[in-house]
């Protein structure tokens, strides 16, 4: 039989279209399905190509005796409890780097919707109104900002922001010194947060990093800062957020990720008008998801066609 494969979250059609002309894989016939349609094709499934929307648990793999492989079409696999595969023999990957520059473009969009007060702008113009007077903003120019994790996306965005003449202070344990001059280690997070006029998060969500942004850390921001979190939910304390936010004792912050996805409807963050929100997009770009689909495609057709693992993604 051939491998029995399913892409439950979502695909670029031309690459899905491809995928499924490969001949030595059967390949569900639509690249998006409900969970509950997914429970019922598990049994028979050797392959899952997911993204966000679909975790992969330990019941979700014992409803899947005969998968093989997940891999996650981006780059962080929070959602894949990679013990639980490794229990079953399930092999997990991913695909480094493909989607790293929308995500980089994503925070430099919130950073500057933050400074300039964009949505708020928008928002009293489609009311009929004129704030101006009320919409006076800040410039990035030769502003002091603070990169939280120094990996590729953190490097991308102080790249992108280079022509604003910033100097920038990252916090990195893995990262010694930059290729920019303007860009300086930093051994401590309490320096950038008391320091920093931008803060803009980039590591990955791991028990080292969850809960790293404290109560104690944003008290430390100055009345005029910003904090961008583009990165993942669970870094930041969000009960504190809100209390800072909520008395105003900094001036905006813009996220893209968040403790629980969906944001709860009920979730007090909503009623902040000065926390700019967007529902995980930051990979959202049609560039970003032909380059992560086009390498999933590949991957998997390595694995059963060629016995052959790609970014492989193991538990820690």
């Amino acid at each position: 039989m051939k491998p029995f494969i399913v892409v439950p979250d979502g695909f670029d059609k031309s690459l899905f279209e491809e995928l499924k002309k490969t001949d030595s894989l059967e390949v569900h016939p639509t690249s998006k399905v409900s969970q509950d349609e997914l429970k019922a094709l598990l049994p028979k499934v050797n392959g899952l190509i997911i993204r966000s929307a679909t975790t992969i648990t330990p019941d979700l793999l014992e409803m899947a005796p005969n998968l093989k492989i997940v891999i996650r079409a981006g780059e962080g696999t929070d959602n894949i409890d990679k013990a639980a595969c490794a229990l079953k023999g399930v092999k997990v990957a991913n695909t480094p780097g493909a989607n790293n520059n929308s995500a980089a473009e994503q925070a430099v969009a919130l950073m500057m919707s933050c400074l300039r007060n964009t949505p708020f702008a928008n928002k009293t113009m489609h009311e009929g109104k004129w704030e101006k007077n009320a919409l006076t903003g800040l410039e990035l120019w030769k502003k002091k900002v603070g990169v939280v994790g120094f990996g590729r996306i953190g490097q991308i965005v102080t790249k992108r922001i280079s022509g604003f003449e910033p100097e920038v202070l990252f916090f990195d344990p893995m990262v010694e010194k930059s290729e920019f001059n303007f860009a300086k280690k930093c051994h401590d997070l309490k320096e950038i947060f008391s320091t920093c006029d931008i803060i803009t998060i980039h590591t990955p969500l791991m028990p080292q990093t969850k809960g790293m942004v404290t109560r104690e850390l944003l008290s430390m921001m100055k009345k005029d800062a910003i904090l961008i979190n583009a990165a993942r939910g669970g870094i930041v304390d969000e009960d504190a957020l809100y209390d800072i936010l909520k008395e105003k004792k900094i001036r905006c912050a813009g996220f893209d990720v968040f403790a629980t996805e969906p944001l709860p409807t009920n979730s007090k963050l909503i009623e902040l008008d000065n926390l700019i929100m967007s529902p995980h997009v930051g990979a959202s770009t049609e560039e970003a998801q032909f380059r992560v689909g086009e390498m999933a495609v590949h991957q998997i057709k390595e694995f059963f066609v060629n016995n052959n693992l790609l970014n492989e993604v193991k538990a820690k």
